[in-house]
């Protein structure tokens, strides 16, 4: 009797959306971390852009997710199109390129336009209009440094998976180009529902992007609520309310919640360092320009900051914050 066929190795590919993970309910930086939890990995095989501050580098942290940094530094194609761009701005024929260029920019922000799902962002339509974007840029613009090489980059990325499997985050649009070169990539199970930990991470989203017809009231009623949890921590929750109450000018509670938020800090990556940040500010405003300048100075002691808590730091140590209008 013969033996059954053996199963073909696996690499599943999830899709990354950058920063407009930040922007999505059903889709966020806690949904990789369920997808990958239940596709059973232990580690991400990243492929997606070098962003220190990317969301999902938090998440995958506190869930216990190694990271195994993959992606080719593309920094130079960046430069390159940069530079092409800008001589082809000078020529009318090459400002032409560009309008079709933007045409096809603009196709491709349509139809990553209002929420997404796992089902929606891995369907045959959303697939198809990524090809056919990077179809439109290659006739325009030829492929090399007016399509950041993408091809290339393509294939670069096809040969550094080769022969590995697992689970990988890979830019929304370079799917198209990966599942095509790689015989052993897939895409994940569309049936999965996000759970509980997208929920949280949600709200703490939303809180933090504000709109002028929000109701702020019931904003910080959600976040009250809550208690938090591995991937969105109650200090989070608190932060995000803090925002909230700086953005209306209401000091004191903003400064009550910074200060619980900053004592109930664990090991999280981010999260110490936009809290302090915003906590120096708060002082700044209310005229403790001591107190502010050694919290700025502890931002900038941290092993890792985001960016935007760096610069806020750095900001606050050349001179006081104010409130807007104060």
């Amino acid at each position: 009797m013969s033996p059954p066929p053996s199963t073909p190795p696996v690499l599943t590919l999830i899709p990354d959306l950058g920063d407009l993970l930040r922007l999505q309910p059903q889709y966020n930086a806690a949904t990789l971390a369920e997808l990958a939890l239940h596709l059973g990995a232990a580690e991400i095989l990243w492929l997606s852009g070098p962003d220190p501050d990317h969301p999902a580098r938090d998440t995958f942290a506190v869930a216990g997710l190694k990271v195994a940094e993959l992606a080719p530094d593309w920094a130079w194609a960046e430069a390159e199109h940069a530079e092409l761009t800008g001589f082809m701005k000078q020529y009318p024929q090459g400002q032409a390129r560009l309008r079709q260029a933007g045409q096809a920019e603009r196709g491709l922000e349509n139809l990553l336009n209002g929420p997404q799902t796992l089902s929606g962002l891995t369907s045959p339509d959303m697939l198809g209009g990524l090809t056919a974007y990077h179809a439109a840029l290659a006739a325009v613009l030829d492929e090399g440094p007016g399509t950041r090489w993408h091809a290339r980059r393509l294939d670069t990325l096809t040969s550094v998976l080769d022969g590995r499997t697992g689970v990988a985050l890979a830019a929304l649009d370079d799917l198209p180009g990966l599942l095509e070169r790689s015989p052993q990539a897939s895409l994940p199970n569309a049936s999965f529902i996000p759970g509980e930990a997208s929920r949280l991470r949600a709200l703490a989203d939303r809180a933090l992007r504000l709109h002028e017809d929000d109701d702020l009231s019931a904003l910080l009623a959600a976040l009250d609520r809550e208690s938090g949890d591995r991937m969105t921590p109650k200090a989070e929750l608190q932060y995000a309310a803090a925002n909230i109450h700086l953005a209306v000018g209401d000091l004191p509670s903003a400064r009550s919640l910074l200060e619980v938020a900053a004592h109930g800090l664990k090991n999280e990556r981010s999260l110490p360092g936009l809290v302090l940040a915003r906590l120096g500010q708060v002082r700044d405003a209310q005229g403790e320009r001591d107190l502010a300048t050694r919290t700025y100075r502890a931002v900038m002691a941290l092993n890792f900051a985001p960016q935007a808590a760096r610069e806020a730091a750095q900001l606050g140590l050349q001179e006081p914050f104010l409130l807007e209008n104060s």
